[in-house]
């Protein structure tokens, strides 16, 4: 897949998720893809949860990998 047509996936799947994120007091943004990576920012509950990294690594990188199986990984940026 292009990587234009990869971003607009991103974010098509980015703002699908998002009010799932916002009723939980959450956010996130995109930031980049490259060399198969995407690049995040978590806003709001997201930042201090326990459970983020395992959010990340497990439940959005599955989703992500489901429609764009050549991503190898989610780098959440630290505020």
């Amino acid at each position: 897949m292009k990587e234009e047509n990869v971003k607009s996936k991103i974010l098509e799947i980015i703002n699908n998720i998002k009010p799932y994120l916002n009723m939980d007091g959450s956010d996130i943004e995109f930031i980049d893809y490259k060399d198969n990576y995407i690049y995040i920012k978590l806003y709001g509950a997201c930042t201090n949860c326990i459970l983020k990294d395992e959010d990340i690594n497990e439940g959005l990188l599955a989703m992500f990998q489901e429609e764009i199986p050549e991503i190898k990984g989610i780098i959440n940026i630290p505020l």
